[in-house]
């Protein structure tokens, strides 16, 4: 890690990508030690390699301290270069040049007539969902200094600078680095749900709201068009997930939805001041067609002002000002969002009549795609509760009348379609029902209201997590009637989500039973024909392993898609996944084109969940790529003009692989001692001190395989660098196929790796989880487990496993070795591994001390490790 501080000349030809990484590294490394060297310079020696030892108290928090702050550096480094190596490939290219882009994709796309191709974008939409599952080790404080940090790396990117200039630019980047050693980057309290609702809505002031404009304006560039409806529309659990965590009520949801509406507003009230401000247009110098002059009139004449008008013969400042004051409420408020996007048309539309449309362009047009995309509403916040809630819930009504019939029995579902047919559904005396009960009810009452506001937008669909039944989601549709909702149809979206093996399994039968009822057959119709349906990577993963969940994941999608297509619908299908491999995290543009064939039609939404978020949005050109690069990974797969056919013999070999998977993984869970060895070889119980999100801390800690939650199962993995969850199972099925099928199945299983997409993930996902796993550093974490028979059969076993994995891996690549593949990857790992390795030494002892001495409490070297370890993997769940 050393490295003297080295100027770097970005202007200059010879510097190239590699070149100017190299040296911006070596720059910040002189950087930070400076730092050190003044903060803590008795573990400079542990830092530069001249000291090999672990450090020992107060020297071991200090020393952790550093190196989380250097991985984090090196990741800030990593998107400075990969943001400036894609304006470089444009600039020396072309825009069809960069990876991910609109252009790139029209430039690949088959040719098709351009009315075909303008059909088959129409609707095109993708929908990024914020979440507040507790992954984002890094808290807000320190998040915003990361921010700052990468501006000003951006800023010593241009040439213009003096040298004395260059230098202050320099110290204040090092005072940067000092301002992390001095705030620490460990959370003293839980953040609460208001805390997160705030996180949120900050990516969308630092960088969101600025570029959504730019990625709309490319597709349109790219396009050709300005197509009907927006391209994105933001979705965010933070305020409405209420699954497992109480903290989340009615009130904090109202909190969100007042949140999120002036956050939006706000940013609004800025762009039109500012627009009013520059277009000092006079009516003397440029007269105004008479349509153009009585549209913006009509205005002003809806927002007056007592007394002569401002900036007289100026009358699009009268009308900006106007729209200000009807936004801020000091006017008449808007009554639709749409009303307010009308109104900017107005002037855009205006401007150029008088050919001035670069100022549109400029000024008025990036408000009204905004508008588009974030309405009144920052985000469509989304509700999350659990079925068994709503079950509950249910039976606490029902109670009012007489004993509830028992869930799961064929009575329960005959009373439930019987009142869900009734006209009328009296209200329930809430003086009688369970506070549970009542808490839904109120949920449900606000989704009804928000509906008929003037964003009818602001609130999202209801998702049900473990939906397990037809009955679950009815369960919800009559809990909607009782909260108020009409009985000809719900004017409320129920998002089934399924989430463990058995329930994608069931998911077709599932909605074919639901597509059989009337209430929600005419719901569900009322939205375009299409139905939204969740898919869970977490608990599948967790209840199947990697290998099973992928393709019960993508076998989901093909029964589902068919099943719809049955009834005359479309799916609109919400992947959830998380920031790690074991959570269903790939290459966004690699997973969305190995979706199956016509499951997408241009409709897609995905979680972005704790650390996803920062490290995608924190700053707006990694925002601005990020978001391209879904947008056209959807685009491209709504172009392709024929569904790829499907291969028997692959589908076949991938059942097989799956269930042998599948039987290894489980054989393992359900071992003898198998719980107590992940409690013991895992830091697992102790990561609920690191106070990472507001939901309860026992969601952590395992007593049984029920307990075992997915963020914490991932996390505790990653940190002994087990990662069974990315990889288990695989070597098994690979080589049960080979030995059973011989070279017919060897051929077959290479002709997978070559020519089917979602093999291909899979054995790529696969390799990624085992090169960052690692069987020595996981050895000393089997030395924690007090049972030597226990320690020596479930670590027997998974380096058994890993090795089977490695070898099948290898066999599939062709390569010498696993990583090699992927040289970008290890090249970054490489410049961690060594002072990872050491923070697992010493994560091991302050477990073993702490283990020792109970009831002391969780020492901060201890929460420091886990921070340290997530930031070099890159992930915690």
């Amino acid at each position: 890690m050393q490295g003297g501080a080295q100027r770097i000349d970005p202007s200059r030809p010879e510097e190239t990508s590699p070149d100017y990484a190299d040296r911006l590294r070596a720059q910040m490394n002189g950087l930070w030690l400076r730092v050190i060297a003044r903060r803590a310079p008795a573990i400079l020696p542990l830092l530069s390699g001249q000291d090999e030892a672990v450090p020992q108290g107060h020297d071991a928090s200090a020393y952790l301290q550093a190196l989380n702050i250097w991985f984090h550096l090196l990741k800030i480094i990593d998107e400075n270069v990969a943001t400036r190596a894609r304006r470089l490939t444009e600039t020396d290219e072309s825009p069809a040049a960069v990876e991910g882009s609109f252009a790139r994709v029209i430039a690949l796309a088959p040719k098709a007539a351009p009315d075909t191709m303008l059909r088959n974008l129409q609707g095109l939409c993708v929908g990024p969902t914020l979440t507040a599952h507790p992954t984002e080790a890094k808290r807000v404080t320190v998040l915003e200094i990361h921010r700052r940090i990468y501006r000003a790396l951006v800023t010593l990117e241009t040439h213009r600078w003096t040298p004395r200039e260059r230098a202050d630019l320099c110290a204040d980047l090092e005072s940067e680095i000092d301002l992390l050693w001095l705030t620490g980057e460990l959370r003293r309290q839980r953040p609460t749900p208001i805390d997160e609702i705030e996180w949120g809505l900050q990516f969308f002031r630092d960088s969101l709201f600025d570029a959504v404009p730019n990625v709309v304006r490319r597709f349109h560039d790219a396009v050709g068009a300005d197509l009907s409806g927006p391209i994105l529309r933001f979705h965010s659990w933070i305020g409405g997930d209420r699954d497992g965590n109480p903290h989340v009520t009615t009130q904090t949801t109202r909190t969100a939805l007042r949140l999120s509406r002036q956050a939006a507003l706000d940013r609004y009230r800025q762009g039109l001041g500012l627009a009013a401000q520059q277009l000092s247009i006079s009516s003397a110098i440029s007269a105004l067609p008479l349509h153009a002059r009585q549209s913006l009139q009509d205005v002003i004449d809806a927002a007056p002002v007592p007394g002569d008008p401002r900036n007289p013969g100026e009358l699009f400042r009268q009308a900006l000002s106007a729209i200000g004051r009807r936004i801020t409420a000091e006017a008449a408020p808007y009554p639709h969002v749409r009303d307010y996007i009308a109104d900017l048309r107005r002037i855009e539309d205006a401007l150029t009549d008088i050919d001035a449309d670069r100022l549109a362009a400029r000024l008025i047009r990036p408000l009204r795609w905004q508008a588009e995309v974030f309405g009144f509403r920052t985000v469509t916040l989304d509700v999350r509760q659990n079925s068994s809630v709503t079950t509950r819930a249910l039976a606490s009504i029902w109670g009012l009348t007489g004993p509830a019939p028992e869930y799961g029995n064929r009575e329960w579902s005959q009373r439930l379609r019987a009142e869900l047919a009734l006209d009328d559904i009296p209200a329930p005396d809430r003086s009688r029902l369970t506070p549970e009960a009542v808490e839904l009810l109120d949920l449900l009452a606000l989704m009804h209201d928000t509906r008929f506001g003037d964003d009818p937008l602001a609130m999202g669909p209801f998702i049900l997590s473990m939906t397990r039944s037809c009955d679950d989601l009815l369960g919800v549709f009559l809990l909607a009637r009782h909260a108020g909702f009409g009985p000809e149809r719900l004017d409320l979206r129920v998002v089934p989500l399924f989430e463990t093996i058995d329930d994608l399994r069931a998911a077709p039968a599932i909605l074919e039973e639901l597509l059989r009822v009337p209430i929600a057959r005419r719901s569900l119709e009322c939205e375009n024909r299409r139905i939204e349906i969740m898919l869970g990577y977490s608990d599948s993963n967790k209840d199947g392993g990697f290998l099973c969940a992928s393709r019960e994941l993508e076998k989901a999608q093909r029964s589902i898609t068919r099943v719809l297509a049955g009834h005359g619908l479309l799916p609109i299908f919400f992947h959830g996944r998380g920031g790690s491999v074991s959570r269903g995290q790939a290459p966004t543009e690699r997973a969305i084109a190995a979706q199956p064939g016509g499951t997408i039609n241009g409709r897609l939404r995905t979680t972005e969940q704790g650390e996803v978020v920062s490290s995608k949005f924190a700053n707006r050109g990694t925002a601005q790529y990020e978001l391209e690069l879904l947008t056209s990974s959807v685009m491209a797969q709504s172009l392709v003009a024929a569904v790829e056919p499907v291969r028997p013999e692959f589908n076949d070999t991938l059942e097989a692989l799956s269930d042998m998977s599948c039987t290894a993984y489980r054989a393992l869970l359900t071992r003898p001692g198998f719980i107590h060895y992940f409690n013991q070889a895992s830091p697992v119980e102790e990561l609920t001190m690191l106070k990472m999100g507001s939901r309860p801390a026992r969601r952590f800690g395992a007593q049984s395989l029920d307990d075992l939650r997915a963020i914490p199962w991932v996390f505790a993995w990653s940190q002994n660098r087990h990662l069974i969850s990315g990889w288990y199972g695989f070597g098994a099925a690979i080589a049960t196929f080979r030995r059973f099928r011989g070279a017919e199945g060897d051929a077959l299983l290479r002709r997978m790796f070559s020519d089917s997409k979602v093999f291909r993930l899979i054995v790529d996902e696969t390799e990624k989880s085992l090169f960052h796993a690692d069987m020595t550093v996981a050895a000393k974490y089997r030395g924690l487990v007090a049972d030597d028979a226990v320690g020596d059969d479930i670590f027997g076993r998974i380096r058994q496993e890993y090795d089977a994995s490695t070898a099948a891996v290898l066999f599939l690549t062709g390569e010498n070795a696993i990583g090699q593949r992927f040289p970008n990857m290890s090249a970054r790992f490489g410049r961690v591994r060594t002072e990872l390795d050491r923070v697992h030494d010493l994560q091991i002892k302050l477990l073993r001390d702490n283990r020792h001495q109970p009831g002391k409490g969780v020492p901060v070297a201890l929460m420091q490790t886990m921070n340290c370890i997530s930031a070099a993997l890159g992930w915690t769940g």
